[in-house]
């Protein structure tokens, strides 16, 4: 990362934008996500495909202005914040193998899932809250923080597209694919939710 020292406010902006992009990995998200809006309505489903974006910036965005400030103030460090997503990310996990994440027992609780998990924990997850974290360390000048913000900004604009996007996949696969999709989308949360609770223990007690 001392590179970053020595480069131009827009390869620093490039930099940043790619980094990001890997590390929220919208990507690995699109089956989370179709698992969880199979069941809403064609125009809900692009709508949280977007909430689901703007959640994961307004976070980002957060932790970049002031996240060294909150942890220090809470007192935890990111590892524990690692642990308790890792935590949240078991029990949506066991939702989604069961088949009941988007059935009775979300609606009930009035929960919006564009913002838990798919905000946060899956897109800004402590992945990326360090990584922004460490660019806005190294964004000494006015113009790379301003390549910096832009960077932010463009990786959730993609993110929101990529989102909105894979909405349409569920009128194409039918009842029996999205079944097949949410089961995936629980193994995958579960392997994400185990990975995470191992690096936060490991980091926790300073193990290799």
């Amino acid at each position: 990362m001392n590179t970053l020292l020595t480069v131009s406010a827009v390869t620093f902006g490039l930099q940043a934008f790619v980094t990001l992009f890997v590390v929220l990995d919208p990507i690995a998200a699109v089956p989370i996500f179709l698992a969880l809006v199979s069941e809403k309505p064609r125009k809900e489903r692009v709508k949280l495909a977007w909430q689901g974006a703007t959640s994961s910036l307004l976070i980002i965005v957060t932790f970049a202005l002031f996240g060294q400030a909150i942890l220090n103030y809470l007192h935890i460090d990111l590892y524990s914040l690692q642990g308790a997503g890792g935590f949240l990310l078991f029990l949506i996990s066991m939702e989604l193998l069961r088949g009941k994440v988007g059935g009775e027992s979300v609606e009930n609780n009035k929960v919006n899932i564009a913002m838990v998990p798919i905000g946060t924990p899956v897109l800004a997850g402590p992945g990326g809250i360090v990584t922004t974290m460490l660019y806005v360390h190294y964004a000494h000048s006015t113009t790379a923080k301003i390549s910096l913000a832009l960077a932010i900004v463009m990786v959730h604009v993609v993110i929101g597209f990529i989102l909105m996007s894979s909405t349409k996949i569920i009128d194409l696969i039918k009842e029996s694919g999205v079944t097949l999709i949410t089961r995936v989308a629980g193994l995958l949360i579960a392997a994400i939710a185990v990975d995470m609770i191992v690096q936060s223990v490991k980091g926790f007690f300073h193990l290799s």
